[in-house]
């Protein structure tokens, strides 16, 4: 029995989980989403007590918020290190920081493509739905989706172009090894 894996399991899905919390909240703030829904307020609570400090030190550039970048990068760095620590392998920090680079990148585009899985699961049973989510899900593919409706416009009333974004996303991922 191998408690130390265990122990790698949880810690690396509680950061995963909190990385992806704020990974959303950086892209409702890049969409400007609507701050009053109550996921948006969720995700504020439990990423402000991070994020405030940190904008303190790390300030914007330009619409990116740099401070939840910096955040999420540290946060995976922190987490490979216990990792490459309780299984002994040795990574350099070299090593170590292009894989939390790459994590984040497999990261982003993961949650596009959920996101527009969403999105389509949404338009074939719950358009009408008010749910606060489904605003969102919309908010944060369009800028995703958008390129797509400009090149592929919708043939006999059916749109074509979530497909073609899940393939590009796919390709991505690939691309970089997932």
């Amino acid at each position: 029995m191998n408690p130390s894996g265990a122990f790698i399991y949880l810690v690396s899905t509680f950061v995963d989980l909190y990385i992806a919390a704020i990974l959303l909240r950086l892209l409702l703030q890049w969409v400007k989403a609507d701050f009053y829904n109550p996921l948006c307020q969720f995700l504020i609570k439990i990423t402000n007590p991070v994020l405030v400090p940190a904008r303190r030190i790390v300030p914007s550039i330009g619409r990116l918020d740099t401070a939840s970048v910096v955040v999420m990068l540290l946060l995976e760095l922190m987490q490979l290190a216990i990792i490459n620590q309780l299984s002994q392998t040795g990574f350099s920090f070299q090593v170590m920081a292009l894989f939390a680079v790459k994590k984040l990148l497999v990261a982003l585009l993961l949650t596009y493509f959920v996101l527009i899985i969403a999105r389509v699961i949404v338009s074939w049973i719950g358009a009408q739905s008010r749910h606060p989510l489904i605003p969102l899900i919309h908010q944060l593919t369009e800028p995703v989706l958008r390129p797509f409706y400009k090149l592929i416009p919708p043939i006999g009333g059916l749109d074509l172009s979530p497909l073609f974004a899940l393939i590009a996303l796919r390709f991505l991922l690939r691309l970089l090894g997932w």
